[in-house]
């Protein structure tokens, strides 16, 4: 399995616009790690997670062609994560030469929200309706939290995040040939109910990615801080969940707390865990 990161930061980019804080002006002076585009990933070459706005400029810089996308695994709906009118040039309008299918994956609420959002470009009216499926050549599948299915040559549980309970926010578990990957971002603590899902599933990762919005000591609703992260990561050595040489890696970064990369890697090595930045690849 190999993993690119397209970006790691939270809702606002790092560093945000209007902001003129000590993280995200060093932030601006460094450049290179300290750039944080909207957090989504590319599992090898034909699985991504989440659609966001900045999946087209990233894919440039980190040599991924979203073209060669057959899977969509879609967390919830929020704006950092869907952006409707990059998934709206599907349709025949655009002039896209032979659009390749793409197999979506949701929960339902996501879904709905989601063909609203498509729907308010102007060129689809409701892709949940098969005719529009067609006309985008695009296969839709309303997921449930705690639902096991093969997409590819992918085995893919979907998991219940503590964020946004009306959409049904889902967190994503993808094995391949073995090698685990469990993707954890938008959520808070997560909820008892995924826990218990981790040992019902007999699920064991390889690898890590745990949303990381919020510093040291630093708080907000809907995500983690490093505080929550570490408390996390804690419990899933002590309940078996990790391989024994696991990697842990924090995504969905803002400025608020968390400083600049180097700085916050070193932060982190103190807990076992790394940093992840736009275009690491493991």
């Amino acid at each position: 399995m190999k993993v690119t990161f397209l970006g790691t930061a939270a809702a606002t980019s790092y560093p945000l616009a209007f902001c003129l804080c000590k993280f995200c002006n060093t932030a601006r002076e460094r450049g290179g790690r300290d750039f944080r585009r909207r957090s989504s990933v590319i599992i090898n070459q034909d699985l991504l997670i989440d659609m966001g706005p900045d999946i087209v400029s990233a894919s440039f810089s980190w040599g991924k062609s979203i073209a060669d996308i057959r899977y969509l695994l879609q967390t919830h709906p929020h704006s950092d994560h869907f952006d409707p009118q990059v998934f709206s040039t599907r349709v025949p309008e655009y002039r896209g030469a032979n659009t390749p299918r793409l197999q979506l994956y949701a929960s339902a609420k996501t879904l709905a929200k989601m063909a609203e959002m498509v729907k308010s470009e102007g060129y689809v009216d409701n892709f949940l309706e098969s005719s529009e499926q067609t006309r985008m050549n695009l296969e839709v599948n309303a997921i449930k939290p705690f639902d096991s299915v093969r997409v590819g040559n992918y085995e893919v549980t979907a998991l219940l995040a503590n964020h946004d309970a009306t959409v049904d926010s889902l967190l994503w578990s993808i094995t391949d040939n073995f090698f685990s990957l469990l993707y954890a971002t938008d959520t808070d603590t997560m909820p008892e109910a995924t826990w218990n899902g981790f040992h019902e599933k007999n699920l064991r990762f390889n690898v890590v990615v745990l949303d990381h919005t919020y510093g040291p000591d630093t708080d907000g609703k809907d995500h983690l801080n490093a505080n929550r992260f570490v408390q996390q990561i804690q419990r899933m050595r002590a309940e078996q969940l990790l391989d024994s040489r696991a990697r842990i890696l924090a995504t969905h970064l803002s400025h608020e707390g968390n400083p600049p990369h180097a700085e916050l890697s070193e932060y982190a090595a103190q807990f076992g865990y790394e940093i992840a930045y736009d275009g690491l690849v493991i």
